[in-house]
């Protein structure tokens, strides 16, 4: 009879209005009760409460909501239990929702754990989590200003900047910690994917206020599509801009690859837009690995480059301090069989380097973009070397070249015109010509030699 009455006067308190004044603390009022309860007193002034066959509770002065199939309250450590048989456990607070099998809420620290088949909704950014268990902290006047929750046990998180921000980043992580509704962090064996990327590392953090992600422990980005890209490094850091990745940053050890060209710098900036790679930036600090870019045909080396790549084909290369770029050339070229191979490459350098890449479709019928090489241009102190073949010579002629600007195009990747202006000197060395026979030898004697007719033949010995 006592614990009717207790339930009755918890009933009969009107619902609040929802909560507007930023969280305040949950005092919890029973609303009604499906089935049986009992009221039990441990001591004076200290009674617990246990009920079952469907619970309905509010926050008092909130818009906070709780039902589950039976609940228990244990006054003397301020623990409300919450246990789903039949169905989950339901919680509707003013930041978040939450389903899971049982739930046991800490008034006094205004802590809620849930366990098992967890889903949680941030109701701001519409951010979900699903896993094994889920820890969170209400946002409440007088105990913390921002709402903070965690998980273990590998959760998955389809994270959102913003409810109406479409597509959201997949997150997979042994732990995660979020704060307040754009914060995030996550460690052992992280896993962000979406359909323009793909992300690695052992821990990260993710910013979407100030726009800012951090990859750690062998991270590694993957840009997905027709033509991927991948970039790796010590560190590495994302640029967001609202629902976009917008930039990639590598620092230490940084390597990028791309569909037509491979890059390596100390480090390496990518510049996304539409979901595609449109620019490249490599440097170091002094004495630190140099930046290099290597394509099919040819690779550069400098102290800083850029590579435009718009949509992820790569147009153009510049290169800039101490620039030098090789190409490669056919080795079998030699119209002499018996001659040595000559494994030597061609090269240019100069204070700065440009190399352009025309677009052809390869092969032609399938519609998909390719980079060849087609020019190549030096400037400041320009110096080139080059081998030079004809229809005389089996071997080919080299050619070192200076100027203050050199200009080499290329047709079927292979050298075709080298102009150099500007104080242009050089050398050329043509192949010896074969040697002439040698007259002066006398040739082999072939006759035979006549017998001696002038001795006498011996008399027969009888």
């Amino acid at each position: 009879m006592m614990a009717t009455m207790f339930l009755v006067a918890l009933v009969q308190h009107p619902t609040s209005p929802a909560d507007t004044a930023g969280g305040r603390p949950c005092t919890v009022e029973i609303d009604s009760v499906r089935g049986k309860a009992q009221q039990v007193e441990v001591r004076k002034g200290e009674t617990n409460v246990f009920a079952g066959g469907g619970v309905f509770a509010h926050c008092r002065g909130t818009g906070s909501s709780l039902r589950s199939d039976s609940v228990a309250w244990y006054a003397g450590v301020g623990r409300f239990d919450m246990i789903g048989q039949k169905s989950l456990v339901h919680i509707r607070d003013t930041a978040i929702t939450l389903d899971a099998v049982t739930a046991a809420y800490f008034l006094r620290q205004e802590r809620l754990e849930a366990h098992k088949n967890v889903v949680a909704v941030n109701r701001n950014s519409g951010s979900v989590l699903r896993g094994p268990n889920l820890t969170y902290y209400r946002a409440v006047k007088g105990v913390r200003d921002t709402l903070e929750t965690y998980a273990t046990g590998r959760p998955t998180i389809d994270y959102r900047a913003a409810a109406d921000s479409g597509e959201p980043y997949v997150i997979v992580a042994d732990r995660v910690r979020f704060k307040g509704n754009d914060r995030m962090w996550g460690g052992g064996t992280v896993t962000i994917d979406r359909s323009d990327f793909a992300a690695r590392g052992d821990s990260m953090q993710l910013d979407q206020g100030t726009g800012v992600g951090l990859l750690l422990g062998k991270p590694r980005v993957e840009g997905k599509g027709t033509e991927a890209y991948t970039l790796t490094g010590t560190r590495i850091e994302l640029g967001l801009q609202g629902r976009d990745l917008r930039l990639v940053k590598a620092l230490g050890n940084g390597v990028a690859t791309g569909a037509d060209w491979r890059l390596t710098a100390d480090t390496i900036h990518l510049h996304l837009d539409q979901k595609k790679l449109q620019q490249t930036f490599a440097w170091g600090p002094k004495d630190s690995v140099r930046a290099r870019a290597v394509s099919s045909v040819t690779t550069i080396l400098a102290d800083s480059l850029a590579l435009d790549v718009p949509d992820q084909v790569l147009t153009e290369a510049r290169a800039f301090g101490h620039a030098l770029s090789t190409l490669k050339r056919d080795s079998t070229a030699t119209r002499d069989s018996t001659a040595k191979r000559d494994t030597t490459p061609d090269w240019i350098a100069g204070d700065s380097l440009t190399a352009r890449w025309a677009q052809e479709v390869d092969p032609p019928g399938s519609g998909r973009p390719k980079s060849k090489l087609h020019r190549l241009v030096s400037r400041g102190s320009g110096r080139v070397f080059t081998h030079q073949y004809n229809q005389r010579d089996s071997l080919p002629s080299l050619n070192y070249s200076r100027g203050a600007m050199i200009d080499i195009t290329l047709a079927g990747g292979k050298i075709d015109n080298v102009t150099v202006t500007g104080r242009a000197d050089g050398v050329q060395l043509e192949p010896l010509p074969p040697a002439p026979p040698d007259t002066t030898k006398k040739p082999p004697e072939t006759t035979k030699k006549r017998p001696d007719t002038t001795k006498k033949p011996k008399a027969p010995v009888r």
